[in-house]
């Protein structure tokens, strides 16, 4: 570790800090249906408990999000959701009910930490299967057919997040 990573560390944890505060302070003034004195400084107060709560329970983490990558991501996103629904309505309409239930263990390149939540939130709309645990380096997810390419399309599915995810760059 360098001499200036404490520093480093200090500052971004201070600027993730100031973008809190001023969100949490911009959804008081949204939610008041007047901006006077009193409750501003109600809403001041409120931001800065918010704010430490929210440092405290969620600290800042390197990464950030590439906005364009991710909204070329929304329409694969809402595509799969939707495949994802119909095939799991397909399957419990159909006759002979076609499933062979299993867990699958699928790699992953996500540390542990908030990108591999958010990707496992992501990967829960996949068709027919769901995230429900994790060992070291990858997901345990419950598939309702074992003999699809799970795991193949859990890491298409990383790739495409992977380009919306920036590493490196402080993370409010």
């Amino acid at each position: 570790m360098t001499a200036g990573a404490p520093a480093a560390e200090a500052s971004r944890r201070r600027s993730a800090g100031a973008a809190r505060a001023a969100a949490f302070f911009l959804l008081w003034v949204a939610l008041m249906p007047s901006a006077k004195l009193p409750d501003v400084a109600v809403g001041a107060l409120a931001a800065v408990g918010a704010t430490r709560a929210s440092l405290r329970l969620l600290p800042p983490q390197a990464g950030s999000v590439n906005f364009g990558a991710l909204l070329k991501f929304l329409p694969h996103f809402v595509r799969m959701s939707v495949m994802a629904g119909v095939d799991v309505a397909r399957r419990a309409l159909h006759p002979r009910l076609p499933l062979r239930p299993g867990f699958v263990v699928c790699p992953v390149g996500f540390p542990p930490g908030l990108a591999r939540n958010e990707f496992a939130s992501i990967t829960s709309l996949l068709p027919g299967s769901v995230p429900v645990g994790e060992e070291e380096g990858a997901l345990i997810f419950h598939t309702l057919d074992v003999s699809q390419p799970v795991a193949q399309q859990i890491a298409a599915e990383e790739r495409a997040l992977a380009a919306a995810l920036v590493t490196g760059v402080g993370l409010v």
